[in-house]
């Protein structure tokens, strides 16, 4: 017999099935160990194919016994297709590093030593659960009248993907839970996509709280081990089997057992079996935006798997993606929660202070007159004040004034910055460090200065002003202090007064002592060349805000500090009116001709010289110039322009066709030195 084979390792640009031979009865998405070349690589059976003329490698072991589910094979060849990456690439998500290794395979329910059939001729023994369904003891989920209608409009939306818009405190979780529950009875298994497991450990832990047992988390902290060993358990609970499986098992068949799989992007690539709907907490983020290739949105691919198994899948936000926002629109998919779900829940009282007027900073240059008595009134009531700074570090700019050098890396050639603690340099791109220079390496003159401030110059400013209160600090540059996870329960209980942080801190936390937000420059995103600025800064507006409010305290307040007080995303943002950002934000984009109301790509051009690179994106700039229905820009640097690899360049097209942008770029999937990404959600 004859099967096509899809190797999960890329063996040539563009490369997808290879055809091999094998007396085994397979099935498309058996897991197979292959030759390729001088080397044994895994493979994912595609399809069976009749007797070729042509001479054929043998397969040479089945390395489990059950095929991942189909709708995952299926979901590979979409997304090579939808995003011009390379099929091999695609399969080769869906199988863990390293399953072929025998020791790998230790902890499964299958005895795997026979290295032709891959299945032991001894009998293996599967308990026998025939008929049976599992007496899940499931609690049931109470939910106000608010929420039973949202549930009650999602199941009602017409397709597979639905949009839930809930305002922060809404109860969105409340649903999620009913959605899994109702999946659960019905013997099904739920896939719930966060968007990092270290910012989301509430919603894990109420799920674990509620669904016990039967809740498997994953996420990039276990081991390679770990999630193999996960990986194999979900395969093996979540398939009923046997199917055909060959000698040596029993008569028993093994039903299907119901789990709810958490984790980020990667959780949606789990072999779930009997899978009854997905469900994406924070939809915006886009940490679901894999920027490595094979380049994907897990929304989209989610999407695919959706209307494969015939199940629903909702995304929830209480900021959704414009282009998701329009699309639910138009489909008639959108369904919006407004009210808090706590009766004593409203909205934080929110003072914008203008950064031009200094008049408001005569006590500290960084922090109003305003919030500092604020702070001051927090600590005297036993309540905590969060610092918002999405900048780490203490001074992201350092110059000398005689001269105007700048200390930039000599890697990326982007201004380095200055962290105090230990007085270093760092560049945030590519990690380079070095000490910080006594004179300018220039003019050799002693004028060095810092601009601008991070979380670290925060810290060190609290800590002067307040010696005696317990502050945290929680960024990206927290490895060698504890982190929030493991000082959570400090953070809780009102403990620490003054936590001071980046967006690990604006993402879904619920602090019961929390009664005071302060936001440093509330516009600093707005200045980023790229379409998505204006949206980012507004998704992280409100998720800071979302973190009081809630309910907890009588006290509920937001200082904002910016440079633009009237800038249409700062006061759409204070008042917590996602649907007059919206509005704002598509006619923006209608007018600037952005998406959803053109598709977007980006194709980046990469050489060791800027020379070879100038000359290289000219030539593709010419060639995409032919196409009379896409438009083009002029080449330009890319925002990252030097890396380790080269300096890079890019091109931006847009068509109002889709198939018109896949037509103009297929001739570039082949190209060394170029990648493509279609749908990018940033241009930085």
């Amino acid at each position: 017999m004859f099967y096509e084979v899809i190797p999960t390792q890329r063996y040539r640009v563009g490369g997808g099935a290879l055809t091999y031979r094998s007396d085994l009865a397979l099935a498309p998405g058996h897991v197979v160990q292959i030759p390729l070349g001088n080397r044994l690589v895994t493979g994912v059976v595609s399809k069976k194919v009749p007797r070729v003329d042509f001479s054929t490698k043998d397969i040479v072991r089945l390395i489990h016994p059950l095929p991942i589910p189909i709708h995952l094979l299926q979901g590979a060849h979409w997304l090579a297709s939808y995003y011009l990456t390379d099929l091999t690439e695609a399969v080769g998500l869906l199988v863990p590093t390293s399953l072929e290794a025998r020791t790998a395979l230790k902890n499964s329910c299958f005895m795997l030593d026979s290295p032709k059939a891959g299945v032991s001729s001894e009998k293996t023994k599967l308990p026998s659960e025939k008929n049976r369904i599992f007496d899940l003891k499931l609690p049931l989920i109470p939910l106000n009248l608010a929420q039973k209608t949202a549930l009650a409009a999602l199941r009602d939306a017409p397709g597979a993907t639905k949009l839930l818009r809930g305002v922060t405190g809404s109860g969105k979780t409340n649903i999620y839970l009913k959605l899994a529950e109702e999946a659960l009875r019905g013997q099904k298994s739920v896939i719930l996509l966060v968007p990092e497991i270290a910012l989301t450990g509430q919603l894990v832990q109420v799920f674990k709280q509620t669904f016990g047992e039967r809740v498997l988390v994953v996420h990039s902290r276990q081991t390679l081990a770990q999630r193999r060993e996960i990986w194999l358990k979900i395969l093996e609970k979540t398939t009923e089997f046997p199917q055909n499986l060959g000698q040596g098992l029993d008569d028993a068949i093994r039903r299907a057992e119901p789990l709810i799989i958490i984790g980020p992007r990667s959780a949606l690539l789990a072999p779930v079996g009997n899978l009854g709907a997905i469900l994406i907490d924070e939809a915006h983020e886009s940490a679901y935006f894999q920027e490595n290739p094979p380049r994907y949105s897990a929304l989209r691919l989610a999407s695919v798997f959706a209307t494969k198994c015939g199940i629903s899948c909702v995304l929830g936000s209480a900021t959704p993606n414009i282009t998701d926002y329009y699309l639910a629109q138009k489909k008639n998919t959108l369904v919006e929660l407004d009210e808090k779900a706590k009766a004593q829940a409203r909205e934080p009282e929110v003072t914008i202070i203008d950064l031009k007027d200094r008049a408001n900073f005569t006590k500290n240059r960084y922090f109003s007159n305003l919030l500092l008595e604020k702070i001051k009134r927090n600590l005297d009531q036993g309540h905590q004040t969060l610092v918002f700074h999405n900048r780490r570090g203490s001074a992201p700019l350092t110059i000398c004034e005689d001269c105007g050098w700048q200390a930039l890396c000599p890697e990326c050639y982007l201004p380095m910055t200055l962290h105090t603690d230990d007085y270093h340099l760092c560049c945030h791109l590519c990690g380079h460090e070095e000490p910080v220079p006594k004179s300018c390496p220039h003019c050799q003159k002693v004028g060095i200065i810092h601009k601008g401030f991070g979380t670290k110059l925060l810290e060190s400013e609290l800590s002067r002003l307040f010696p005696n209160v317990k502050i945290a600090r929680f960024d990206g540059d927290n490895k060698k202090t504890e982190s929030l996870a493991e000082l959570y329960d400090e953070v809780k209980s009102g403990e620490i007064k003054l936590l001071i942080g980046t967006q690990t801190l604006a993402r879904g936390l619920d602090l019961p002592k929390l009664a005071t937000v302060g936001v440093m420059q509330a516009d600093a995103g707005l200045a980023l060349p790229d379409f998505a600025a204006e949206e980012r800064t507004f998704e992280l507006l409100m998720q800071v805000i979302g973190r009081v409010g809630r309910g907890h305290l009588d006290l509920s307040e937001v200082v904002m500090q910016t440079y633009q007080p009237e800038h249409p995303v700062i006061q759409t943002a204070i008042r917590a009116d996602y649907p007059k950002f919206a509005a704002y934000l598509l006619s923006e984009r209608r007018r600037q001709k952005l998406p959803p109301f053109t598709y977007l790509a980006r194709l980046t051009i990469t050489y060791k010289t800027e020379k070879t690179v100038i000359a290289k994106v000219q030539s593709a700039y010419q060639e995409l110039l032919q196409f009379s229905d896409i438009t083009v820009s002029s080449p330009m640097p890319a925002f990252h322009e030097r890396a380790g690899r080269g300096f890079s360049w890019q091109i931006i097209l847009k068509a109002t066709s889709r198939r018109a942008l896949m037509s103009a770029l297929a001739s570039y999937i082949a190209r060394a030195n170029h990648s493509i990404v279609i749908d990018p959600v940033s241009l930085l």
